[in-house]
């Protein structure tokens, strides 16, 4: 008999990494939590807990809802009546992934519910297709920084070594903006030298994750794809990004589509980085959480049924 009960914790994830754009994410150790029971006498009842609860919506159109019933149709079964149950502590757009958290939450929650007929890597296949791309939703179910590659056979998933010393450090504004935005601003078409930009670049910056080589690092975080379009969208990104590295950050970029900005660090100078980040937001009437965080090698787990 399949259990009725479950809790997923699902952690919240950083994209792109600079030259990684819609390739490359890891899993942080920021989470959203949910709770969901199957009960025959409801369609649907859901609850939210958290600072920006009311930005949630309670409707079948629901991202975690919707997630959820994509997997009874891809069973080929009935959706059953459920109660959800949504801890937010993935801030909602601002590129940590938090649609991703839905999107991945849902899937594994209903596949535990339905009694676990998908592999992992069967959800996986799910999770991109419904999200779009890799970036986010894989690291966001299995943890760690992981890069993805499409190819013939389906997707290519590749762990990514990240040294122990490298600390990331997140800042996040008190104002949003939505991946449909990000996106709209981003050429069709790109010059073969910026292509050839980013690869090498791209190269460079997995050697430096794996190595802590402060050098590598430094010079890796550059891009061509999408950041040089997007910092627009980012009041105050160059002081803030001139402000961490000064204060000791490897380089700074774009957290997914934004507007969450991601220094890498070496540990030891984290604590100045984060100030150095916030007052230099904090110049142009920008109040930002900032926070060191850690990778999260887990990824989406069953918690408690």
């Amino acid at each position: 008999m399949s259990p009725n009960t479950v809790t997923v914790i699902t952690p919240g994830t950083t994209a792109n990494l600079g030259p990684g754009f819609d390739c490359l994410g890891a899993a942080l150790t920021i989470y959203n939590r949910f709770e969901l029971r199957i009960n025959p006498q409801t369609q649907l009842k859901i609850t939210v807990e958290g600072s920006e609860s009311t930005s949630v919506s309670t409707n079948p159109d629901n991202l975690l809802y919707r997630s959820f019933s994509a997997l009874y149709q891809h069973l080929g079964q009935p959706t059953p009546g459920v109660e959800m149950k949504i801890g937010l502590g993935v801030p909602l757009a601002r590129g940590l992934g938090s649609s991703a958290t839905a999107i991945v939450g849902g899937l594994v929650g209903a596949n535990y519910l339905a009694g676990n007929p998908l592999q992992p890597s069967e959800l996986l296949e799910l999770a991109i297709a419904r999200e779009g791309h890799p970036d986010n939703v894989v690291p966001a179910l299995l943890g760690n920084c992981q890069l993805s590659v499409a190819t013939e056979k389906g997707w290519q998933i590749c762990p990514i070594p990240w040294s122990e010393k490298i600390t990331p450090v997140v800042a996040i504004p008190n104002f949003e903006l939505s991946t449909e935005v990000a996106r709209s601003v981003l050429p069709q078409q790109i010059q073969r030298q910026d292509a050839i930009f980013n690869i090498a670049h791209f190269g460079l910056l997995l050697q430096g994750l794996a190595t802590n080589q402060g050098e590598w690092l430094k010079g890796a975080l550059a891009d061509r794809l999408h950041q040089p379009y997007r910092e627009s969208l980012i009041p105050g990104y160059r002081e803030v990004r001139e402000a961490a590295i000064t204060a000791g950050a490897y380089g700074l970029v774009i957290s997914g589509a934004g507007p969450t900005l991601l220094a890498l660090v070496d540990s030891t100078q984290a604590v100045a980085v984060e100030s150095a980040i916030t007052q230099a937001w904090l110049n142009h009437g920008i109040q930002a959480m900032v926070k060191s965080l850690a990778i999260d090698t887990q990824g989406t787990r069953i918690l408690s049924a």
